[in-house]
């Protein structure tokens, strides 16, 4: 993903961590408090099913 804030096009594949808007969104979307695998969307999904 772009540094440049201008861009609205994101990877979705991947969660950017440092970025705090992200990490609210994704922790919204997946029902959690925080993202507990790392910032790849795939690998937190695969931890929340084997929960």
């Amino acid at each position: 993903m772009s540094d440049d804030k201008s861009q609205t096009v994101q990877d979705r594949r991947f969660i950017n961590l440092s970025e705090p808007c992200e990490v609210r969104d994704w922790t919204h979307s997946l029902g959690v408090a925080e993202a507990p695998a790392g910032p790849s969307a795939d690998k937190v999904r695969e931890y929340l099913v084997s929960r």
